[in-house]
């Protein structure tokens, strides 16, 4: 039989499409924080003095400004990925290529932080650069699953899955099916496979093994309540340099053995820390932060 509408059915629909006042109110109640954050006054500072430890060490751009990236896209802070991009920029001849790597960063700050802040913080990216360089930013995706591709994109998620986690990648996959049967699933290809390994491509940019690492250990860090996956994903930066995997990325050995060492982990969550401290202005993280009364 069928059903008709009630009478007041079409004003109801109307409602529908309108928020209240108060609803308003409380979606953009300050303690929710529902903004991204301004970028403090001694950002780029903090970033220098990051690249500068950087450059002492002999440490390629790619890394500091990937690390900075990860963190600064943790901390919500759109504004200060703008600062960050005007210092590692300087060199004309590598302004496309420095915006392209750091939204590959930010592609891949999804896996550890979800996908609004890279959302939020890649579209207020892409609209702070010159039309100079945003004009010449790669407009092909390189990450599309086919047919002919889904196998690879597999493989290439075990591969990295394993690097990272050997001798202990069977248990651990074990583990997480256990706490659900598509937990492993997902992360593995979804996250591994399609978006944390890298796809052949002649377009954009690639963060690496040493690279990707790097994004894991910053995100996690910056976010705070995360101290067995920051320390899985510390091994996983060593585990590059065991298997040899360090070769395909932006360092040499002699820098990516002190990345992987303990004063160059302790290099980089140190520089994560300044960056949170800086951003939040010393209230600490903001991805999990103990929230006030609405």
């Amino acid at each position: 039989m069928a059903r008709h509408p009630h009478p007041g059915h079409k004003s109801s629909l109307s409602d529908m499409s309108r928020l209240s006042t108060s609803l308003k109110a409380l979606i953009n109640a300050p303690a929710a924080r529902p903004s991204t954050v301004p970028a403090p006054a001694n950002i780029t500072s903090v970033y220098q003095k990051i690249q500068e430890t950087a450059q002492s060490k002999k440490i390629s751009q790619p890394s500091w400004v990937a690390l900075s990236t990860a963190a600064t896209m943790t901390m919500n802070s759109p504004e200060s990925l703008a600062a960050l991009y005007e210092l590692a920029s300087t060199n004309p001849d590598k302004q496309v290529e420095t915006a392209e790597l750091m939204r590959e960063v930010g592609l891949k700050c999804i896996s550890f932080n979800g996908i609004p802040r890279t959302i939020n913080c890649l579209n207020a990216f892409r609209a702070s650069l010159p039309d100079s360089v945003g004009s010449q930013l790669s407009r092909t995706p390189t990450r599309a699953p086919t047919p002919e591709n889904i196998s690879a994109i597999s493989d290439r998620g075990h591969a990295l899955w394993d690097s990272i986690y050997r001798p202990f990648e069977k248990k651990l996959y074990n583990k997480l099916a256990d706490s659900h049967p598509d937990l492993p699933v997902h992360i593995l290809h979804s996250n591994y496979g399609a978006l944390l390994s890298d796809p052949e491509r002649s377009t954009g940019a690639s963060a690496g093994r040493i690279l990707t690492s790097i994004i894991a250990v910053s995100c996690l860090r910056a976010q705070s309540g995360v101290g067995p996956q920051v320390i899985s994903h510390v091994f996983g930066l060593r585990k590059a340099l065991e298997d040899g995997s360090w070769v395909n990325d932006v360092e040499g050995e002699e820098a990516a053995r002190w990345l992987a060492s303990d004063e160059g982990n302790t290099w980089i969550m140190n520089s994560v820390d300044a960056i949170v401290e800086a951003i939040s202005q010393g209230a600490g993280s903001n991805f999990a932060p103990a929230r006030g009364k609405l």
